[in-house]
């Protein structure tokens, strides 16, 4: 298939690009140019800012591609522009939304893919489900090929799984880092809320099966993992591969979101709620989709990448000094 991806190096993309090119796909990357493409004859670089539409406009006219995944978009105002750059180029269109975009709090479990979109509490939640809302009318109106497709918390090679008090914007080898040192680790209210996480490998399965699958057109999945895990457990599975005793401070939401009040959309719309999914409708259009990397397997793949390059290993002292003075603060008030 010749395929095109509005951004290719990130997590989720840079597993579903590995895999196309697996198979024998030509791919083409819509790309800043700041990070490095994998070593491939049949990978293409487009050097355009994705969120400038006359420039998108450009590079892509006069070109066509079987199958397009859009994994930078976040606003209904991209959701548009993206559409204008793709209408009459792609046969299928894939928009990768989120599992954040789901009811919070969650009222029913499994979480299907009929349940609600409702999420008061994230803005990147709500961005998600303005550009499915587009989507879903351009389909609906003037037949616009698209298939959603919702990713829950998705781990990888440099993405290891942490919790929503360090989020994407630190460095994940902090968490590392502390369990080695034998600081304490956060975890939120008892640690014994579900959560769901998949590496990307799986998740790029599921990703490719569906490229220009007709019957997925309007259609929209979530494609996760088959097992959920407590936060005591995500966090003592680091300790069982680190050889480390794994100390963990349990901190209630609502002292989080006191001392950081950008934590309540993480919390209150994602990571305190239990999050079990049913995956019965990927697999129904995706036969071959059956996640089997284990949170073990994972995380120890995970970590073997961060002790094969050295440079990455970075802790981010600024985020230690501020949990030390958060769990010490938590301490006092339970021992006052």
């Amino acid at each position: 298939m010749n395929l095109l991806f509005l951004g290719g190096t990130g997590n989720i993309s840079s597993s579903v690009t590995q895999l196309c090119l697996s198979r024998g796909d030509e791919v083409w990357i819509v790309t800043r140019g700041k990070n490095v493409l994998p070593q491939s004859g049949r990978i293409h670089s487009i050097v355009c800012d994705v969120n400038d539409p006359d420039a998108l406009l450009q590079v892509l006219h006069g070109k066509t591609f079987d199958a397009a995944i859009d994994f930078i978009c976040f606003t209904s105002q991209q959701a548009k522009e993206h559409t204008e750059a793709l209408r009459g180029k792609v046969a299928h269109f894939i928009f990768i939304s989120s599992c954040t975009v789901y009811q919070k709090p969650c009222l029913s479990l499994p979480i299907t893919e009929d349940t609600p979109l409702k999420n008061p509490f994230s803005s990147y939640a709500r961005g998600k489900i303005a550009c499915e809302l587009y989507f879903q009318q351009e389909y609906r109106e003037h037949g616009f090929p698209v298939t959603i497709v919702r990713p829950s918390h998705t781990y990888g090679e440099t993405k290891l799984v942490v919790g929503p008090t360090m989020g994407w914007q630190v460095s994940h080898w902090t968490l590392v880092d502390r369990v080695l040192r034998g600081k304490p680790v956060v975890v939120h209210d008892t640690g014994r809320s579900r959560w769901t996480v998949t590496h990307s490998d799986d998740v790029a399965v599921g990703i490719v099966g569906l490229l220009g699958n007709r019957a997925a057109v309007g259609n929209s999945f979530h494609i996760t993992g088959e097992v959920s895990y407590t936060w005591n457990e995500i966090m003592q599975t680091y300790g069982f591969l680190l050889g480390r005793e794994v100390k963990i401070a349990a901190i209630p939401s609502q002292m989080l979101i006191r001392v950081n009040e950008e934590l309540r959309a993480k919390l209150y719309g994602d990571m305190a709620e239990n999050a079990i999914f049913c995956n019965r409708k990927i697999k129904q259009f995706v036969p071959e989709y059956a996640p089997s990397i284990s949170l073990h397997e994972g995380l120890a793949r995970s970590l073997n990448w961060y002790w094969a390059h050295p440079k990455h290993q970075i802790a981010d002292e600024e985020y230690n000094r501020w949990l030390d003075a958060l769990i010490s603060e938590w301490s006092t008030y339970l021992y006052a």
